[in-house]
């Protein structure tokens, strides 16, 4: 009677195990994309070039540090949103992101800010200091506006200092007559946010 127990508990455990183990990992099903989407800066800093926080006072004096922004659920995830109407949201067929999109605007502010400021730029979660401004916000739109045609960015932007201060300023940028294509939608969403990249860092800049 023990064994017999101890034979249906083992076998128990082992139906959850592969219970849990397919919901990790994918055992077939949907041809994987051909192609995946990314943000990819239209100016980059040149190889070689640095900058460093201002010594002579605070520790991060000078520092820019870029969050990641907050998303809705519907860029929560690594599909494009189509806006069918005021309210009904699909996805676009066959575009996919690489990564989420708020951490891809994160990194394009990240070398955007590079290119237009003297500041040192932090944009990962590893920071070496306490930066002077943080540049934080959260990401309203990334995908397709489809009774416009128009592939949209937009982008609610937060500058803090380490004194308290806060400042706020909305962002947005329409690239018009769009087909409702990933190999169109793509590139004009990379267009999109490239323009509210630089918007927000000529911002911090002239805050700075």
């Amino acid at each position: 009677m023990m064994r017999h127990r101890i034979t249906v508990r083992s076998r128990a455990i082992a139906a959850l195990a592969a219970l849990m183990l397919s919901g990790c990992v994918s055992l077939g099903g949907g041809e994987p994309p051909e192609s995946l989407l990314t943000l990819t800066p239209t100016a980059t800093a040149p190889t070689g070039s640095g900058s460093g926080a201002r010594t002579g006072g605070e520790a991060g004096a000078g520092a820019i540090a870029v969050m990641t922004p907050e998303a809705p659920a519907k860029l929560d995830v690594l599909r494009v949103p189509v806006t069918v109407s005021a309210t009904e949201i699909a996805y676009l067929k066959d575009a996919y992101w690489v990564d989420k999109p708020a951490r891809l605007l994160r990194r394009l502010l990240g070398e955007t800010l590079r290119t237009r400021t003297d500041a040192l730029v932090i944009d990962t979660d590893d920071s070496p200091t306490e930066p002077e401004v943080k540049l934080r916000g959260t990401l309203l739109d990334m995908g397709y506006d489809a009774p416009s045609r128009s592939a949209v960015v937009r982008f609610e932007a937060i500058r803090t200092t380490a004194e308290g201060g806060a400042v706020s300023r909305r962002f947005e940028a329409t690239e018009s007559g769009i087909p409702a294509e990933a190999s169109a939608v793509g590139p004009a969403l990379n267009r999109a946010a490239n323009r509210v990249a630089a918007d927000v860092a000529d911002w911090i800049a002239g805050e700075s």
